[in-house]
């Protein structure tokens, strides 16, 4: 069992275990994420503290975080970072949802496009952009969802909104259909950039199909479906067996250099007061963020250096038991003696 999910399951006279971690599902074709959570739920008789990162589209396909416990605090690490989608676009025609589940509108024959010519159309759509959201989408405009105008038959006005998209690169193309490989940050409406490429290509396009491929750390080949998760707990007649798809919760924050603390420091950072920096080896950025890891290797505290008092403030502070695989991978020796409360391991 993942040390990072002890416990026993739940039965009618014993509550669910205390679980702090990620699960890294993968949402089949045809559920919206909600109902993927809610599946997730029933399986592992987790009911509170339970959430997921990032919302998915019915038709999309792919990782979908879903945080226990502690890891609900870091649920904003994960929608706001990096993302990696594989989407098919079929050129010649545009939908009212932007993707397949609208009936087509024929546009033009995109016969006369080539892979050459796709690949300068995505190139404007590479770096801050503004992207205007679908009609058919959870946005809100003046307190109403625009998916329920939109049902309605009715089209308003959307403020475009500032995205980053870091590369776009062509996969595969096969007319009417192009594959289509997409880097970018939170907030990216791939059905929007569908419809916007197709527009720019002179053809219209739509979104046939979309797979989240990587989200904050998550690949979509490791994951796991729900139909899986609760076949994996049948079959071994283990009710605690999906515990071993659990991620411990730091996963999603390898981004940021660790450092790890003495006792004191941890018992300091644990009651949310500042410590002394002490001797280092390295120089923090200007209120750069770290992972802080206890002597015995347990996730402590996401923390932020302050030059003018020299000392580490912390962020987010965690009560986990069990040491953190990532804690001995991240750090390195000693760079000098410990002194007082100070920390004195980092990582390059």
């Amino acid at each position: 069992m993942n040390p990072v999910a002890r416990g026993h399951f739940a039965t009618r006279s014993q509550p669910s275990p205390a679980v702090n971690g990620f699960l890294n599902l993968y949402k089949p074709v045809g559920i919206s994420s909600m109902e993927a959570l809610r599946q997730v739920k029933r399986i592992t008789g987790q009911r509170r503290k339970v959430g997921h990162a990032g919302t998915m589209d019915p038709l999309a396909r792919g990782v979908l975080p879903v945080c226990f416990g502690q890891a609900t605090r870091l649920m904003e690490y994960v929608v706001d970072g990096d993302k990696l989608y594989r989407m098919v676009v079929r050129l010649g025609a545009t939908t009212q949802t932007y993707d397949s589940e609208g009936e087509p509108e024929p546009v033009r024959e995109p016969d006369y496009v080539t892979a050459g010519m796709v690949e300068q159309a995505c190139l404007p759509f590479i770096g801050t952009i503004d992207q205007r959201p679908p009609m058919f989408s959870a946005v809100k405009v003046d307190g109403q969802r625009l998916y329920k105008l939109a049902r309605a038959g009715v089209e308003v006005e959307r403020e475009p909104r500032q995205v980053d998209i870091f590369a776009i690169r062509l996969v595969e193309f096969d007319l009417p259909f192009v594959t289509l490989d997409v880097e970018c940050g939170r907030g990216v409406y791939m059905r929007s950039l569908a419809h916007d490429l197709g527009m720019a290509l002179g053809c219209g396009g739509y979104v046939t199909d979309l797979e989240r491929k990587y989200s904050a750390g998550f690949r979509s080949e490791e994951g796991v479906t729900p139909e899986w998760l609760e076949m994996a707990v049948n079959k071994t007649g283990n009710r605690e067996e999906w515990l071993r798809y659990i991620h411990p919760l730091d996963q999603v924050l390898k981004r940021y250099r660790a450092i790890a603390v003495s006792a004191p420091a941890e018992k300091r950072l644990r009651n949310g007061q500042e410590v002394a920096t002490g001797k280092l080896g390295f120089m923090p950025g200007y209120l750069e963020t770290f992972r802080a890891y206890g002597p015995d290797g347990q996730f402590v505290a996401l923390v932020r250096h302050n030059r003018q008092t020299n000392s580490w403030q912390p962020e987010k502070v965690f009560n986990l038991e069990e040491p953190s695989p990532f804690a001995a991978d991240s750090l390195h020796s000693l760079e000098s003696q410990p002194t007082d409360d100070s920390f004195i391991i980092s990582s390059p």
